[in-house]
This record gives structure tokens, sequence and C-alpha cells, in this order.
């Protein structure tokens, strides 16, 4: 029993098995931190990277993710303890009017696989929430979802309620089929990110900053 088989189970998809190799990882003294990069968090990164090569889609990348958070779920509790890295807390929703959340749910997934703490307000999310939600919780990062046209304004609501409340240096990333790096640029947001595995490389490069 080695990482490796941590990191193979999420890339085969083997959700019934993950939580207990993670468990048995933890019982021989495994170090949690090198579990979490090494094993979940490099195999989220290798699903991602099929993904965007076309040899994975939706349903594969779904299932790797729902496989990781399993794994997750064990390790999590031992995080703060071992004094694992965190990369930072993302808020992230679907913003007012929009009930769309298939994407935005893959991208959370992937963003924990990615070493982030997240919190998801979910769908027909207000500004004033996603202000309060990250003042609360120290967030670095807030990201918005809209599958529709019509909802895209909501977006820049709520980069500019971000902006009132004074906490500009909490970046915005935006995303959803209707969305453009253009559209994230007039608006005022940090960036824009096309799928799951992309958001998560944007996350990482805008936490450094």
């Amino acid at each position: 029993m080695a990482i490796k088989d941590v990191y193979q189970a999420v890339v085969d998809f083997e959700e019934d098995s993950i939580a207990g190799l993670v468990k048995k990882e933890l019982d021989a003294g495994t170090d949690v931190n090198a579990l979490l990069q090494d094993g979940l968090i490099a195999a989220m990164d290798a699903v991602g990277k099929s993904f965007s090569e076309g040899e994975l889609f939706v349903p594969e990348m779904l299932m790797a993710a729902q496989t990781m958070k399993a794994g997750l779920e064990i390790i999590k509790p031992k995080l703060g303890a071992a004094g694992a890295s965190i990369a930072g807390t993302i808020v992230i929703g679907t913003v007012k009017g929009d009930l769309h959340d298939i994407g935005k749910n893959l991208c959370g997934m992937m963003l924990e696989g990615g070493g982030f703490e997240v919190i998801d307000l979910g769908v027909d999310v207000e500004p004033k929430a996603f202000v309060e939600t990250a003042k609360k919780n120290n967030a670095i990062l807030v990201g918005l979802s809209a599958l529709l046209t019509t909802t895209m304004p909501a977006m820049e609501e709520t980069v500019a309620a971000l902006k009132e409340a004074g906490m500009s240096n909490v970046k915005v990333m935006i995303g959803g089929a209707p969305v453009t790096q253009a559209y994230a640029d007039k608006i005022g947001a940090a960036g824009y990110s096309e799928d799951a595995p992309s958001c998560v490389e944007l996350a990482r490069k805008l936490a450094k900053k």
C-alpha cells in the first residue's frame, strides 16, 4: 500500500475503495500533507490534464471528483492538526437569477481537489451573500458562475459590491457558457476560466498574487 494507490483510485474512479485506502495510509503513519498533495491533488491534476487534452469528458471528471471528495472527507479532520497546507478559501456560487449548477459544482469539486477550502453558496446567489460570506471566512477568492446571458449583469453587481465593501483584495473569477475574458476585463474581475481544470489553474495563479 502506498500513496500511489490513493492516486490510482482517483484516476480510476474507485469511489467505493478510496476511503479505505486513505484510512489505511493514515493508520500507517503516512504524512497527511503528502497524502493530500501527492495522492489526491496530483491525481485530480492528472484528470484535469486528460480532460483538457480530450481524453476524458465531463462524466469521467465528475466520477474522479466524487472519488477525490470521498478521500478528502477522511483527510479533512487531520489537516489542521498536521499543519497541512490549504491553498486558501474560495467562495463560489451561481449568480442571482440563475439556477444552473453543473459547471459550478464541478469547479467546486476540482478546486477542493486542488487544495482549496471551498464554500459553495449554491444557485441564485445575491451579491450581498457573496460579500458577507467572503468577509466572514477570510476568503481570498470569489468564483461566480452564470449560464444565462440575462444573469451576467449580476456578476458585475457582485464585483462592484465587493469593492464597495472595501474588499478589493478579494479576487473574483468568473465562468459559464456566455462569459469571456473580455467580459471579465470589462467588469473588473481578476480572471475567467472556460472549464473546471483551467478554473483550478486560474485560482492557483490568483492565490499567489
